[in-house]
């Protein structure tokens, strides 16, 4: 299996190996666009792999922060009491840079820089840029890819 992410049309397609595309999902990136330093909010670009697969198990719309399940289920009425808050839900691919001093090691270190592929509102647009460097899903389909890769997916992350 292989993922790849493309920036300008904000896609991730997952392939199999022997390259047959799989799924096609509509998702959202980085609202400053690509880069790969700390503290950018950009979507880190190259080759990257799932190092972690996160929140097997726990209900549709969980809410996480730093990695854990909050005990939070994401309504549109939690959503609305809290309007600019970063809404991580349902499922984590936690993903780590597997190309030293672009976006692995240093301050450029995509996992040290807590990059995911994660879940988020039905309200959240896909299709356009708009998260803090993550990589923004439909719930449903997070959590069919989710079931689809194990750790050690490669991932590519392409603009």
């Amino acid at each position: 299996m292989k993922i790849t992410i493309h920036i300008p049309a904000q896609q991730l397609e997952l392939f199999d190996d022997a390259g047959n595309l799989l799924r096609s999902y509509a998702v959202s990136t980085g609202a400053n666009g690509v880069g790969e330093e700390r503290n950018s909010f950009c979507t880190p670009r190259g080759r990257h792999m799932i190092r972690a697969k996160i929140g097997a198990g726990q209900p549709v719309n969980t809410v996480f922060v730093k990695r854990r399940p909050t005990g939070e289920i994401y309504t549109p009425q939690l959503g609305a009491q809290q309007p600019g808050r970063d809404w991580i839900l349902t499922r984590i691919l936690w993903l780590s840079g597997c190309e030293r001093g672009y976006n692995r090691m240093d301050s450029c270190d995509t996992m040290r820089r807590y990059i995911y592929i994660h879940g988020t509102s039905d309200s959240t647009a896909l299709g356009r840029p708009g998260s803090r460097g993550c990589v923004r899903m439909r719930n449903a389909d997070l959590l069919e890819l989710f079931d689809l890769v194990q750790s050690g997916t490669a991932v590519e992350i392409i603009a």
